[in-house]
C-alpha cells in the first residue's frame, strides 16, 4: 500500500476525526457514473447519519447501493519542502465503506437530524424550531455503520531528498486551523434578539 505508514486502523483515531469534522463527501455510482455529494453529517455511536433532499439523485442511489464511500478530511497544515516534488499537506482523514440504510421511521429520522444538528452546533436543536412532519417527509436520511472504516494521517516536517537539505531554500510547515468569526445576525431578526450562548461561544474545535 502506498504510504501505508500513514494508515490508522484503530477505532479511536477514526472516531476522533469524525467528531472533529464538520462536512463529509458521500460517493456512490449513479447510473454507471461515480458521483460525490458534499453534505453535513453526525455520528451516533457506531453509525454516521447523512441527510439531504428526497430529490437528490445521489442519496436515492446511495439508499439502494450495495456500498457507498463516505470521507471526512481535516487539513492541519501546508508542508513546504525544499523541492516542489516533496511539497505536501498535513491532514487527518477517514474513509467509511458500507451500505447506507434509509431511515424511514419518523422518530429515528428526527433523532438522526438532531444528531447532525448537534454535531454542527451543540445546543442548537433545543434553540430552534423542530422539523414539521412535512419537512421530515421531504428529507432523506441515511445511516452508515462504521463497521469498515480507516483513517490516514500525515504529520510533521517535510521529507526532502538527502542532497536537497544543503539548498538555501526555506522549508517547513504553515499550520492551518478552522476558526469561527463573530456571528452575523439575519437582517430580518426581530429587535432585541442577541446571539445565544451556544452561538457566541462557538468554536469548531471546541464543539465537544
Amino acid at each position: 500500500m502506498r504510504r501505508g505508514e500513514r494508515a490508522r486502523h484503530d477505532r479511536d483515531h477514526v472516531l476522533a476525526i469524525l467528531d472533529e469534522g464538520l462536512f463529509c463527501h458521500l460517493g456512490v455510482v449513479v447510473d454507471t457514473y461515480p458521483m460525490v455529494v458534499p453534505t453535513a453529517y453526525g455520528r451516533d455511536g457506531g453509525r454516521v447519519y447523512v441527510h439531504g433532499s428526497t430529490a437528490s439523485r445521489v442519496l436515492r442511489a446511495a439508499a439502494s447501493a450495495a456500498e457507498v464511500c463516505l470521507t471526512v478530511t481535516l487539513v492541519d497544515g501546508l508542508v513546504l519542502a525544499r523541492s516542489v516534488f516533496h511539497h505536501s499537506v498535513n491532514y487527518r482523514s477517514v474513509m467509511v465503506y458500507g451500505p447506507a440504510r434509509p431511515v424511514t421511521a419518523a422518530d429515528e429520522k428526527a433523532a438522526a437530524l438532531r444528531v447532525v444538528t448537534e454535531h454542527l452546533v451543540p445546543g442548537r436543536w433545543e434553540a430552534a424550531r423542530p422539523p414539521t412532519p412535512k419537512e421530515l417527509a421531504a428529507t432523506s436520511v441515511l445511516a452508515i455503520a462504521l463497521d469498515e472504516a480507516s483513517a490516514k494521517v500525515r504529520t510533521g516536517a517535510p521529507v526532502d531528498d538527502e542532497a536537497d537539505y544543503d539548498l538555501d531554500v526555506w522549508a517547513g510547515v504553515i499550520p492551518l486551523a478552522l476558526a469561527a468569526g463573530a456571528a452575523v445576525g439575519d437582517p430580518r431578526l426581530r429587535p432585541g434578539l442577541d446571539p445565544p450562548d451556544h452561538v457566541r461561544s462557538y468554536q469548531p474545535a471546541a464543539r465537544r
